[in-house]
């Protein structure tokens, strides 16, 4: 079947079989190679991209299901070479160890920020539940998300207002 998706920006028409899933179109078609495989049943959450605004495991989405719309993996957080305030808190706070995870815990992040700009340790360890980190005991990472809602609030400088309000685009907010 013949589809075309929005992948960071770009505009994709490809051939795609029926049954193949997104996160396969992502990596072997397309090279987003950041879309890390981790279980293949949507338990792990290490595939999580945006898909039309909101965040999905893309291993539980077949590709045809794609067509027309836009996407947003983490290859397409950074803007002019930049991390995104996101990924920049992630590094900053030490919040991985392998990395493998990391991908899909940012862009699961941004939906819990767009959803709830200033979330406690609750609230944000309730919106990462779906997303498995086998390394960390999580510290890192529920710090990590707390300082990127500092970083994306209104005045913490122009670099990171522009990629908040990037983020607020990408996930149908404001």
């Amino acid at each position: 079947m013949r589809i075309t998706v929005t992948v960071d920006g770009t505009t994709y028409t490809d051939e795609v079989e029926p049954r193949q899933l997104l996160v396969y179109y992502l990596r072997e078609t397309l090279g987003k190679t950041g879309t890390v495989v981790g279980c293949d049943t949507s338990n792990c959450g290490a595939c999580t991209i945006h898909l039309d605004g909101h965040s999905v495991k893309s291993c539980s989405v077949l590709a045809v299901q794609a067509d027309g719309a836009e996407v947003t993996t983490i290859e397409g957080l950074a803007r002019d070479g930049e991390l995104h305030p996101v990924q920049r808190a992630f590094h900053d706070n030490h919040a991985l160890q392998c990395g493998f995870c990391t991908p899909g815990m940012i862009m699961q992040t941004l939906d819990l920020l767009a959803d709830d700009p200033d979330p406690d340790e609750h609230a944000v360890r309730h919106g990462l539940e779906g997303n498995l980190c086998r390394c960390t005991g999580y510290q890192n990472i529920v710090r990590a998300v707390r300082d990127a809602a500092d970083r994306m609030r209104p005045g913490a400088g122009p670099a990171a207002e522009r990629l908040a309000d990037d983020s607020r685009q990408m996930v149908g907010g404001e």
